[in-house]
């Protein structure tokens, strides 16, 4: 395997994926911290605050969009998108307020508490800044801010929850600070660019085009609305809780697109189409098992969480299946958007962008996102009054989520065909897919036999750990056995390991 001349998108692969994977055990302790020590009630505020936290977020992206792009291709806009970052928190702010307290008070959510997580919004936009600067020219020094972000929150949810009994306010204080020392990190690594002068010119630019990464993010906006949807329409916040908890199971495959960080600003910077060959079939060998093991570890999962939470169980499947199709959609999609070259060109039109592939993606993707919503409200508008249990809602909610991505998975996967000369490894994939099924389904058939289902976490969770350990280690043995690609795959990451950082 090539050793790649600037970003090396092996590497910074290798180290978003490794470090992701720390962030699957650290992410699962800091729910678990959280569903244990809180009401469903209160987990599901903690949920509805995610969900309405986006709608600030609209915002950024009219910077951070560009900055990737800029800093990918040379140019050195870092300080000028600091300076803008401080003027849209102002807005940013107001957003969250509005839209918090129009959701509160038509739920059961805490209003005061809502208000209180405002303190994430300047923090999560300097951060989403950061990360945009570093992802342009050293991605895995994005991977480095996650890190920082998952080792500091699980010490400070325990100093807030478990011990001072903070509730709700603690995990916002704990995800706070981990805000901060992720900022202070990414800032380290993107030291270079920050020392940079002011360019009003960029500011002009992002000003100029501010419709297109805003419009970019509306899908966003409209995906995680769903948690606000719900809330306003059933009024309640508890639906949102195990929604929330089986979501935190199935969304472990969505952390294999650290692996393929690199791929877009390399397409940026080089527009070789082998590299998207490469990524695809390392996404498959990674997320065929995560998807397994999602599925495999529902049920317990879901009773590590709280064992309020178990009879959700099911839903993880749904979302398991539904996120690995996200997460091939969102590389598919990001090796299109790196192909194309509109904003190269200065003497761009309004019409020209219109007509590019920047705006055709987001287009599809609100058209999607607009259809899951708009079937979910109706849905539940219909039903809710109607039904009695939240986790017959919930149930139609994530069949619903599902659904949705079938179609589209279907059109990219026929747009690529078209636009890309790809060679995969058909081979290679269904090895991966098999032994996912067969390692895991034997695993799990083990586990339901043997797997005690103990109150305390301590008891409980070293034994789910150890039949995870198991089946990680026999997908991993198998495929190094069957094939090929597999043992150049553990070369290259040795390689690419014992490679000085350039």
């Amino acid at each position: 395997m090539s050793i790649l001349v600037g970003i090396r998108v092996t590497y910074s692969g290798l180290v978003s994926f490794g470090i992701n994977l720390v962030s699957i055990i650290t992410g699962l302790v800091f729910v678990i911290i959280v569903t244990r020590n809180l009401s469903a009630e209160e987990f599901g505020t903690w949920g509805l605050i995610n969900g309405i936290i986006i709608y600030a977020a609209v915002i950024n992206p009219i910077i951070s969009y560009w900055i990737t792009r800029e800093v990918a291709r040379g140019e050195r806009p870092a300080k000028t998108s600091i300076f803008a970052s401080s003027l849209i928190t102002i807005p940013a702010i107001i957003i969250y307020l509005i839209v918090a307290f129009f959701t509160a008070t038509e739920s059961d959510a805490d209003l005061n508490i809502i208000l209180f997580a405002v303190i994430l919004v300047p923090v999560m936009i300097f951060n989403e800044t950061l990360t945009a600067i570093n992802l342009g020219q050293k991605p895995q020094a994005t991977s480095y801010g996650i890190l920082a972000f998952e080792l500091v929150k699980i010490p400070a949810v325990l100093l807030f929850i478990y011990f001072f009994k903070f509730g709700v306010e603690g995990a916002i204080l704990a995800s706070c600070i981990a805000y901060l020392t992720s900022i202070c990190i990414l800032a380290f690594y993107a030291k270079e660019q920050l020392r940079s002068h002011f360019q009003k010119e960029y500011l002009l630019k992002w000003i100029r085009l501010f419709w297109l990464p805003t419009y970019r993010h509306l899908p966003a906006l409209l995906h995680l609305s769903d948690v606000v949807i719900f809330s306003i329409i059933t009024g309640s916040v508890v639906g949102v809780a195990y929604y929330s908890a089986a979501r935190s199971i199935g969304m472990l495959v969505n952390n294999v697109r650290a692996f393929s960080k690199g791929l877009y600003p390399k397409l940026l910077e080089t527009r070789k189409q082998e590299f998207l060959e490469e990524n695809l079939i390392k996404l498959f060998y990674f997320a065929f098992p995560l998807t397994a093991f999602s599925i495999t570890f529902a049920k317990p999962g879901m009773f590590a969480l709280n064992p309020i939470y178990l009879e959700a169980a099911p839903f993880v499947i749904f979302i398991s299946i539904r996120m690995f199709l996200n997460t091939l959609n969102r590389m598919l999609f990001e090796a299109i958007l790196g192909m194309e070259t509109i904003d190269k060109n200065p003497r761009s039109t309004f019409r020209d962008y219109v007509k590019s592939k920047l705006f055709w993606y987001p287009t599809l993707d609100l058209i999607r996102h607009g259809i899951y919503i708009g079937v979910l409200a109706f849905l539940l508008f219909i039903l809710s009054p109607k039904t009695e249990s939240t986790l017959d809602l919930v149930l139609y909610w994530v069949v619903i989520y599902l659904a949705v991505e079938i179609p589209l998975s279907v059109y990219i996967i026929r747009l690529v065909k078209k636009s890309f000369t790809l060679k995969i490894d058909t081979k290679s994939m269904f090895k991966y897919l098999l032994a996912s099924i067969g390692i895991f389904g034997l695993t799990g058939l083990i586990m339901e036999e043997n797997l005690e289902y103990k109150n305390s976490i301590f008891e409980f969770f070293p034994s789910v750990l150890m039949f995870g350990i198991i089946g990680i280690v026999g997908y991993l043995c198998t495929t190094y056995l069957i094939d090929r690609r597999t043992k150049l795959l553990f070369k290259a990451i040795w390689n690419e390991l014992v490679i000085k950082e350039k």
